[in-house]
């Protein structure tokens, strides 16, 4: 086997996603260097890697989001690359354009793509010029005059009420907010502008169609430097709260055959035009009562979710980043993918579901998961593992694969009744209700179903 074309890779991230890529370095024959904060430097990775490098102390300002800190620890121990993971600094062309200006290779889309994909209107515009459906927005909103006078025109053409108003710079709910009458925009719009600024460190915000029952299908996609861009199908990703999702699936199911090639193609053909390279998300909306979609927004990384398309196409993701960041071809064409089964994953964060999703970090002190044929655990968890309140509650991603929708929604609920987890809450005990819940087993649900039904039935 010839030696890979990367030789050393700087993991700047913690948790299951440095441990994930840690394998596939070590799958790829490729020394990986461990980046870590000091409450780090003991974890299940930090011990997995073949050398760690602390680059500062827990608060995640002063070492995950240190630009200058990450691309130093990857120069000092002679790096070729660094891996961003998802999360932190993953999203930031800061990263990208630092690694290129120092000579490292950025496991990713190159700065200018990701600023591309990143923002929200550039990347509709683009979407809309490749022939996408946007379902209609405003200019920039920086002033609630501006908002007042969108929404008036918006009213005064073929729009109607409600309406949403989004944060250009950002994503996972914050920034949002539904406008159900016109008095409602000027101090919606103050909110959402504030809590934009203060996420994302730009307050501007844009008017969009609301779609009353929708589920949100995104397209996993990868492309390399040889003009090749593919798609792995899609998952589903509707069982959300606050925007945050807990329950992920794929191949989304009942969708309409002509509406999933539909979605899948316009994935492709955006990424292309943007010229993507890596693997990245392209989110969809799709409108229930309408059956058609609108495009959402671009997630230039590895997704969270991004097993569930592992587990039914058999292609390794990670692995495939890595051969592209080397300027490798993919190791498959667009004919070569077939979707086999179903898989579900749930995400176990160390939040109490009864008291309000009150985070709960701490040491674990035990923790046994069943396993088996169809099971796949993704975690850092283990008797002794520190839970830190520095970072996110994302404690393991459980991954059930089986031939039907049904058989994977089984062996998961049997997984799940079988964990024993001590010494934090998770957010197992709710999972499991929803998926034992006839609406989820039944069909898809909606992105409002898990807060607007489910939870106001106190079925926990």
């Amino acid at each position: 086997m010839p030696e890979p074309s990367l030789r050393r890779v700087l993991v700047a991230n913690r948790g299951e996603i440095a441990l994930r890529i840690l394998r596939a370095c070590f799958d790829e024959e490729i020394e990986a260097v461990l980046a870590v904060s000091d409450v780090d430097r003991d974890s299940p990775a930090a011990q997995l890697a073949d050398r760690v490098v602390v680059i500062g102390p827990g608060v995640a300002s002063q070492s995950y989001l240190a630009v200058d800190r990450v691309v130093q620890a990857a120069l000092s121990t002679g790096c070729d690359a660094v891996h961003p993971g998802y999360g932190f600094l993953s999203e930031r062309p800061e990263l990208a354009e630092a690694c290129a200006d120092n000579g490292l290779i950025f496991v990713g889309p190159p700065g200018e793509v990701m600023r591309r994909a990143g923002d929200k209107i550039t990347a509709r515009d683009v979407a809309e010029k490749t022939g996408i459906p946007i379902g209609g927005r405003s200019r920039l909103l920086s002033s609630r005059a501006e908002a007042e006078d969108a929404l008036a025109e918006a009213l005064d053409g073929d729009a109607s009420l409600p309406m949403m108003l989004k944060a250009s710079a950002g994503g996972g709910g914050r920034g949002m907010s539904i406008i159900r009458a016109e008095s409602e925009i000027g101090p919606r719009f103050d909110n959402a502008h504030r809590e934009a600024e203060q996420a994302f460190g730009d307050g501007r915000l844009y008017l969009e169609r609301y779609v009353a029952h929708a589920r949100h299908v995104e397209v996993q996609v990868i492309a390399d430097t040889h003009g090749n861009v593919c798609h792995l199908g899609d998952r589903d990703c509707s069982t959300q709260r606050r925007h945050q999702k807990l329950i992920e699936e794929g191949p989304a199911p009942n969708l309409p055959t002509s509406l999933s090639e539909a979605i899948r193609s316009s994935a492709v053909r955006l990424a292309a035009e943007l010229g993507y390279v890596g693997a990245g998300t392209v989110e969809f909306l799709v409108d229930v009562d309408r059956e058609d979609f609108v495009f959402l927004e671009v997630n230039a990384r590895v997704q969270v979710e991004h097993p569930v398309s592992e587990m039914v196409t058999g292609i390794d993701i990670v692995r495939e980043q890595l051969r592209v960041a080397a300027g490798r071809p993919l190791s498959f064409r667009q004919e070569d993918i077939v979707l086999n089964g179903h898989a579900v994953e749930v995400r176990v964060n160390a939040e109490d579901p009864e008291r309000g999703f009150l985070p709960t970090p701490g040491t674990i002190i035990g923790w046994a998961l069943p396993a088996g044929a169809g099971v796949r655990v993704d975690t850092f968890a283990h008797p002794g593992a520190v839970v830190s309140p520095h970072y996110d509650s994302l404690v393991a991603k459980i991954i059930t694969h089986a031939p039907t929708r049904a058989r994977a929604i089984a062996l998961m609920s049997r997984v799940l009744r079988g964990a024993r987890i001590e010494g934090i809450s998770t957010t197992i005990p709710l999972q499991c209700a929803v998926l034992e819940s006839g609406d989820f087993q039944k069909s898809p649900v909606t992105t409002r179903w898990l807060e607007e039904e489910f939870l106001r039935k106190d079925k926990l």
